[in-house]
């Protein structure tokens, strides 16, 4: 067409750029942009940002940064995006020091992007090049008048949690402090979460005795936060006292609370103290009402321990109160009544679950089988192995 000296349209030039883009061919790409532009056409920011993003997959990274003053020129600024799909691709390489030179360059041309992009960038550097580096960069930024807010502290804070390094994460939060920034309920969950997670329980009670003086009491995801750690680590008791104290400090345990202590007593056998909590979470005069989730946990606990009497009453409890069963529960049920020997109550699940439209698992099937041939009973073996045939066939029509 540009032979013909017929030129494309934009709607044509765009489509043409981006499905150049797709299939790899970025140099084509680049050609016609170019002849686009000298035709008095300004690509968006989309296509521009595809051309990029296809450059920085091939490598091409000074390409890459190059496109970064034609968009400029052409009218089109690059956006947050643009400098993120760089930096992404520079960090990818092991190319550390040239994306952190490339950011600063950009911050003296005087386009500092956004601060949810110096966000991504402090991370970035904190995730490959660790803390103290990144600490340095966030330095380099308030020079060049982009200083890091309490949103890019925090997600350092848990990085170098998730890395084991207390130190670090210590050298933060006094960073964070000297810098005038004051920490808020995201801060001290993510250090309750971390503490609470390496069992630091003297560490946990000084955070919740500095939290109690500040504008940012405990929560309810405070303490859902100590309850789950204190129970991963079987301190059930004291998980107990915090729920306690929860209730007392007017905080509202929710379903996640209750599901949290359920699955943490269930493991410790408690068993008839779980069903307990139900019947009182089915109480009309409770805020909290339990979902399938909270049933499952404790129908599985007790067939776990072989209380299938108990599991089936709660099933039936379940279905009263308006929560339907899904697979889990069936699951385990069938597994519950399968180790008690229990396989003609197990085949009889199996088939109302099949009636009711619920999708049986292979293993669930397997599983049946197995102990019906452990206990010589063939016929039923061959019964629940016709079901499992023809429920195959059945999701097989319906793909």
């Amino acid at each position: 067409m540009t032979r013909l000296n017929q030129i494309p349209d934009y709607p044509s030039c765009i489509n043409l750029i981006r499905g150049l883009v797709n299939v790899g061919q970025t140099g084509k790409a680049t050609s016609v942009l170019q002849i686009m532009v000298m035709s008095g056409g300004t690509p968006d920011i989309i296509t521009y940002n595809m051309l990029i993003s296809g450059l920085c997959r091939k490598g091409l990274l000074n390409s890459a940064i190059d496109f970064l003053d034609y968009m400029s020129l052409s009218g089109c600024l690059p956006g947050v995006i643009t400098y993120n799909t760089i930096l992404r691709a520079m960090f990818d390489r092991g190319k550390y020091d040239l994306g952190i030179q490339f950011w600063k360059d950009q911050l003296r041309k005087g386009c500092p992007p956004y601060l949810i992009t110096s966000t991504i960038f402090v991370e970035l550097v904190c995730k490959r090049c660790g803390v103290i580096r990144a600490i340095e960069v966030m330095e380099d930024l308030a020079v060049e008048g982009c200083s890091p807010d309490l949103v890019t502290y925090n997600s350092m804070v848990n990085f170098a949690f998730k890395q084991g390094n207390f130190e670090d994460s210590a050298f933060l939060v006094y960073n964070l402090l000297v810098h005038g920034l004051e920490p808020n309920a995201v801060t001290y969950n993510t250090l309750l979460h971390s503490f609470s997670t390496y069992g630091c329980w003297d560490r946990v009670d000084e955070i919740l005795s500095i939290m109690n003086e500040t504008s940012h009491p405990p929560s309810v995801v405070t303490y859902n936060i100590l309850i789950n750690g204190l129970c991963k680590h079987g301190l059930l008791d004291r998980a107990i006292d915090f729920f306690t104290q929860m209730v007392l400090e007017n905080c509202s345990p929710d379903i996640i609370t209750y599901n949290t202590l359920l699955r943490a007593l269930c493991k410790e056998a408690m068993v008839d103290e779980a069903v307990q909590v139900v019947h009182c979470l089915s109480d009309s005069s409770c805020s909290e009402s339990p979902s399938i989730i909270t049933y499952n946990i404790v129908i599985d606990g007790l067939a776990k321990h072989g209380y299938m009497e108990k599991a089936m009453g709660l099933y039936h409890q379940m279905e009263k109160h308006g929560t339907s069963p899904d697979d889990v529960t069936y699951r385990c049920l069938i597994w519950g009544f399968c180790r008690a020997d229990l396989t003609e109550e197990a085949v009889e699940l199996l088939k109302e679950m099949g009636n009711s439209r619920q999708r049986v698992r292979d293993n669930c099937y397997r599983f049946i089988i197995h102990r019906l041939c452990q206990n010589n009973n063939l016929d039923s073996a061959k019964q629940v192995l016709k079901m499992m045939i023809s429920s195959y066939h059945k999701l097989k029509s319906t793909v």
